[in-house]
């Protein structure tokens, strides 16, 4: 996943760059409204500064929608209404105020390619992860052997973030950050309670490994079903 962050203030942009990085984020950093419009590498979110020293990040912001449909979440130290109206209203599909801390914005990020993705896939149809399940993501439907399981709704959004990269090791904060909000201080009990559910409804689909200290780990099985 590439972001380019679009960022004057240096100290900022450092930490939000390695926090990004740190979250296996590809970060491509500039510093001026110029650079972000005449950047060409491709990339899959935009993280976009107002106050840019050359240009108001407004206008950054409108001519980046004129272009694609690639989502903007705007990060700003103006919290006046009034901009964030005006930001969303040209095209910006967040708006995160400073301070923030990078977990909200990994969560803000999340949330909104989960809103954007679905329907570029909805044509191709439900998911398939071996031979034995399938996650239609635009009607959130699960499927075992083809007969629907029916799903908690963060059991399902659970199956869903785990199944954008199976084999890959998710940390408890990351996923607590992604199916509930950046704003969770609680145990992180109720994780292991809706893994538990998961492996118990989908047995012999997947498996979801506990790594302790860590996090978790959703592997597919390609095996036929046991007789």
């Amino acid at each position: 996943m590439r972001v380019l962050l679009v960022e004057d203030d240096e100290p900022v942009a450092e930490s939000l760059r390695r926090g990004l990085i740190r979250y296996g984020f590809e970060v491509d950093w500039v510093t001026t409204g110029a650079a972000a419009l005449a950047h060409s590498a491709p990339y899959d979110v935009v993280l976009l500064d107002l106050g840019l020293p050359d240009t108001d990040g407004l206008d950054v912001c409108k001519a980046l929608r004129l272009r694609g449909s690639v989502p903007i979440i705007v990060i700003s130290a103006r919290s006046d209404e009034t901009d964030r109206v005006v930001g969303l209203e040209i095209g910006a599909d967040d708006y995160v105020s400073k301070p923030f801390g990078v977990r909200e914005v990994i969560a803000r990020i999340r949330a909104v390619l989960r809103r954007v993705q679905p329907p570029a896939d909805a044509s191709a149809g439900p998911d398939r992860y071996g031979p034995r399940l399938t996650l239609d993501r635009k009607a959130a439907r699960v499927r075992l052997d083809g007969t629907e399981v029916a799903l908690a709704p963060k059991e399902y959004d659970l199956l869903a973030f785990l199944t954008e990269e199976p084999g890959a090791l998710m940390s408890r904060e990351q996923i607590m950050e992604a199916v509930w909000d950046a704003n969770w201080f609680g145990p992180t009990k109720t994780l292991d309670v809706h893994v538990a559910a998961l492996r118990r409804k989908l047995a012999g689909a997947i498996t979801i490994e506990a790594v302790r200290g860590v996090g978790f780990r959703l592997e597919i099985i390609d095996g036929p079903p046991a007789s």
